[in-house]
């Protein structure tokens, strides 16, 4: 019986076994599941757990049951292509015929002193629940310190904003206007909301040192109550330290195939894949629907196409709070209800073909 092993539980490999499961999946394939938690993670939801404003019950969606399908629930430490096993923090190995490294990715801290040990996070369902748990219990009038404007940091400080308005919310953006690679219209609106919503935005900014209670920015010292870091991300140092060739941002460099050039039964999908793209969730699914294509005609031998179609994405859909949002779809900008009302009936619509 060959054996599919799945590392991380993610937006990729979950789409990988929804497709493979029920009915898809040859039958001398089994697959293992291997992740920290027993349920499928929204992590685009991440930023409204830790705000507060929905539960973390709404951030999880169930992994699909099937008899050839084994879940196996611990934190991968070293992936060994040479022996074909991903050993397991509790000493124990899983062997693997085909493996799909699907394990995310952690903040980045660019070597900013003091940012991995004095900021808080939402790169996890544990470090989003934490950070949850100190914004919630901050006294009014606290200072709240959102560090990177991407996407994670825009809908963490608005979100917050509607959660707790007795708290002062600054967005640290090093840019001179946000989101400078879309249109201005984009940018423009969400300022706007900022303003007229009393997030102050702090352009222009660097971050050089994070201590205890304090940022500091240029050669500024501003005192926060809590900092949370949403300015970069990295693939997990288990991916970080495999021997293969890495891109400037230490992500897999892989084949059209989504293999390891050296090793076609090694797949890498989601963050920690090099690719032409930011890491998405959609992404992440796009490149999972090969992956499963490319499995499948190599299960059977097939030949392999001469080129694989290029992904193509349909954009990007972000929120303000529970009344408002943008979205970039078609080079066309999308603001205000209409477009928040789009992001809710996409994550509506995932939950229900998923869950």
């Amino acid at each position: 019986m060959k054996q599919l092993v799945l590392l991380g539980g993610g937006y990729g490999n979950m789409r990988v076994l929804l497709r493979l499961l029920p009915n898809q999946l040859p039958n001398d394939v089994e697959i293992t599941l291997i992740d920290r938690t027993p349920y499928h993670c929204l992590k685009t939801e991440y930023y409204a757990l830790a705000s507060g404003t929905i539960s973390d019950q709404e951030v999880r969606v169930s992994f699909p049951e099937h008899e050839r399908l084994n879940m196996k629930y611990g934190n991968v430490t070293k992936i060994d292509t040479k022996k074909k096993h991903v050993l397991l923090e509790d000493g124990s190995f899983v062997d693997y015929d085909d493996l799909v490294i699907g394990l995310g990715c952690e903040d980045k801290y660019h070597n900013v002193p003091g940012a991995d040990e004095y900021t808080h996070s939402i790169q996890s369902i544990s470090k989003a629940r934490a950070t949850y748990e100190k914004l919630s219990n901050l006294p009014s009038g606290s200072v709240v310190g959102v560090v990177g404007a991407g996407l994670s940091g825009i809908e963490l400080a608005s979100e917050l904003r509607e959660s707790r308005s007795d708290l002062t919310i600054k967005l640290f953006d090093r840019g001179e206007r946000i989101l400078p690679a879309f249109p201005v219209r984009l940018s423009n609106y969400v300022q706007k909301w900022f303003d007229a919503n009393n997030v102050e935005i702090v352009s222009n900014s660097n971050i050089t040192k994070v201590e205890p209670n304090k940022l500091f920015n240029h050669e500024e010292t501003i005192p926060v109550d809590v900092c949370v870091w949403t300015a970069g991300i990295q693939p997990v140092e288990v991916v970080r330290s495999l021997p293969a060739e890495k891109d400037a941002s230490n992500r897999i460099v892989l084949t059209q195939y989504h293999n390891l050039p050296a090793d076609e039964h090694v797949y890498v999908v989601g963050d920690c894949a090099s690719l032409p793209f930011a890491p998405s969730a959609q992404l992440s699914e796009e490149q999972a629907e090969q992956i499963v294509k490319v499995l499948l005609m190599r299960w059977k031998g097939e030949q392999l196409p001469a080129q694989m179609p290029k992904i193509s994405l349909k954009g990007f859909m972000g929120s303000l709070g529970k009344k408002h949002g943008f979205a970039y779809l078609g080079d066309r900008t999308i603001t205000g209800r209409i477009a928040r009302l789009m992001k809710s009936g996409v994550l509506w619509m995932y939950k229900y073909h998923n869950g």
